[in-house]
């Protein structure tokens, strides 16, 4: 495949092309009765969001009713399993974190293998991740944080969406550079973490925007820094990681969406142009642009060389840092 730059890559900062829905009218027969949505981690994360959000659209268009199951656990890696060993009828679809390209480093023993057992549908989007506290701490900028953590015995504890996710990873390459100091707490999702960190049971917080834009638009949590490229425009006054005197360092949360291996190429196309078509709809591209996530809904191609660049360069991360995920 083509090569895209790192730079590129970490930064979600390139174009996925919509896919049209012209292959709708031409695509084999619809299968028919309900399908299902295995969500690989708590209801209430970013995950859960959107595919409640695209439910009632997609329901409309092939005519059928969706369940939406949640299966959390083991950094997403247990609905995962349980995606690739379901039929491949077209009735069974999975939606996955950033995670997903990590675990098979930090789950050396996966009970599936992602680039034969599951088939990619779609990159459904990116999003900058927020480094945020609560509001009684101290400190207001990501250079005050990281000097109160040096001058803390056994710095501060951060919270993330579980180990090995793109959270985790950013804040150890940013220890690795600043000097920090600070220990992961993994969440079985980013529902559960925010809770703790807007109740100030945790130091720190590193998740999207598409969690943290409503805590803080309510003052919940104190923003510090984001981790794209550019500001955000939900966040246009909140500086990146660069800005705040950490060069280079760029990583972009990604969600995407799969299908069990073997499902046949006229259905994900289908499918693909179906949800393509719905995060279109303006009413639900407003919600997800407002949520702080980049809509991309690439074509299924795109999204393999995408899994597998990602794979490839935050895999070196985790085993430089030897990581391994936590099980339940």
């Amino acid at each position: 495949m083509g090569r895209l730059t790192r730079r590129a890559v970490i930064a979600g900062a390139f174009a996925a092309p919509f896919v049209t829905t012209s292959a709708v009218a031409k695509a084999e027969e619809w299968p028919a009765g309900q399908m299902k949505f295995i969500i690989p981690f708590p209801a209430g994360g970013t995950l859960d969001a959107i595919a409640r959000l695209v439910q009632p659209g997609l329901q409309q268009r092939p005519g059928t009713t969706i369940i939406i199951e949640n299966r959390p656990g083991a950094a997403g890696s247990i609905g995962a399993a349980a995606v690739a060993k379901s039929s491949p009828d077209g009735r069974t679809w999975l939606f996955v974190f950033d995670t997903h390209a990590t675990n098979p480093v930090t789950q050396p023993s996966l009970s599936y293998n992602s680039e034969t057992d599951l088939d990619p549908v779609m990159l459904v989007g990116t999003a900058p991740n927020i480094i945020a506290c609560q509001p009684s701490r101290p400190y207001q900028t990501l250079v005050e944080l990281m000097a109160a953590s040096k001058a803390k015995q056994g710095g501060f504890a951060f919270a993330s969406a579980g180990t090995a996710s793109l959270g985790h990873l950013t804040m150890l390459l940013l220890a690795k550079r600043s000097g920090a100091q600070w220990s992961h707490v993994a969440y079985k999702g980013a529902a559960p973490a925010v809770n703790d960190a807007v109740a100030g049971h945790i130091d720190l917080i590193i998740a999207a925007t598409t969690v943290l834009n409503s805590q803080i638009d309510a003052k919940l949590l104190r923003p510090l820094a984001q981790t794209g490229a550019t500001r955000h425009p939900t966040l246009s006054d909140v500086p990146t990681l660069v800005e705040s005197g950490i060069p280079d360092l760029v990583a972009t949360p990604w969600w995407g969406l799969y299908a069990p291996g073997k499902t046949p190429k006229p259905m994900i196309a289908r499918f693909n142009a179906e949800m393509g078509a719905v995060l279109k709809e303006a009413s639900v591209t407003e919600r997800i642009n407002a949520m702080g996530l980049t809509i991309a809904a690439s074509d299924p191609d795109y999204m393999r060389k995408f899994y597998a660049e990602q794979a490839q360069i935050w895999g070196q991360v985790v085993r430089e840092n030897g990581l391994r995920a936590e099980r339940g």
